[in-house]
């Protein structure tokens, strides 16, 4: 049985006007549940990051890219990364995304030294995984669709059906349609602000392909990608929202939690032994069940059976 290791982060930015109130709890309820699954506290197999501890257990960025780094370090080994904390956008330093964000997750001390964005965590998490290891994501954050910048993502309806967001040719479309529109297409008719929100939506195409070994194209070369061209990594992500959305703070019997990592236990609880599919559908149901918009989504960075029982 290959070694097991968890990282837990919960940020609740205790005393700042960014306060949230249930970030500390998710990760009591999380250790909880991975002991249930066999992952071990000890100290060298776990390591949680909270706003209330200190050292290297204060979760700044640094910290984080650190408990990062060391999570996925081991051939061979099964991993878990949960976090719950403000997500956000910032605008793209390398000008290669058309939307010219990037998604985000917030160490406790983003208004000194900046966030963490959707290409360092691509680059920490995804990119650096170890060789014959797996690595299984929750994010509970705002705007967490394609933080990880996986190149398969799933969406479930209100009806119990769950489709593949076809990045590759949503983007296709969406850039050949803002072509048409500067080239005078449509009549002959030109409105820039729509091209410019045609290539904006065509962003998750870009973040997606250049994972998936397309040849050609922006952001084919950035740093250290040839070495990783067509990388395909089993990591498994179900966010906590789409890109576009926020996720809440939920109050269960009192108590103050995440409203994505709630309905995530919930479901496990419900279903000992999920498929994917009836994981991320369970989990949006749950959601809609208490009133919660958000709309969780599962990333994948290959292509298997996700009617197959979720593993962890």
């Amino acid at each position: 049985m290959s070694r097991k290791k968890s990282l837990l982060i919960g940020i609740n930015y205790t005393g700042s006007q960014n306060e949230l109130r249930g970030c500390h709890q998710d990760v009591e309820n999380v250790a909880q549940f991975l002991s249930e699954r066999g992952f071990s506290d000890d100290p060298r197999s776990q390591v949680i990051l909270r706003d209330d501890l200190e050292g290297n257990y204060y979760p700044t960025g640094h910290n984080i890219l650190a408990a990062f780094d060391w999570l996925v370090s081991e051939p061979g080994t099964t991993n878990f990364l949960h976090y719950s904390g403000h997500g956000g956008q910032v605008q793209d330093p390398t000008g290669e995304h058309p939307s010219g964000v990037l998604d985000t997750i917030c160490p406790v001390d983003f208004q000194d030294n900046g966030q963490i964005d959707s290409d360092t965590l691509h680059q920490h998490v995804v990119r650096a995984l170890a060789p014959n290891s797996t690595l299984f994501v929750i994010l509970d954050c705002c705007h967490s669709g394609s933080a990880l910048e996986l190149p398969l993502v799933y969406r479930g309806d209100d009806d119990g059906n769950v489709n593949l967001v076809d990045n590759i040719k949503q983007g296709i479309r969406l850039l050949g349609e803002a072509n048409d529109l500067f080239q005078g297409g449509r009549g002959g008719s030109f409105n820039m602000a729509e091209a410019q929100d045609l290539y904006a939506g065509a962003t998750s195409f870009f973040r997606s392909f250049k994972h998936m070994g397309g040849g050609g194209g922006s952001g084919l070369e950035d740093g250290g990608f040839e070495e990783n061209r067509g990388e395909q990594k089993m990591v498994t992500m179900f966010s906590g929202c789409r890109d576009d959305q926020t996720s809440a703070d939920a109050n269960i019997q009192g108590m103050s939690e995440g409203a994505m990592s709630w309905a995530f236990l919930e479901t496990m609880k419900r279903i000992p032994n999920p498929s994917y599919i009836e994981a991320l559908t369970d989990t949006r149901a749950c959601l809609r069940e208490s009133q919660y918009t958000q709309v969780p989504q599962l990333s994948v960075g290959q292509d298997f059976d996700l009617n197959q029982p979720l593993a962890l």
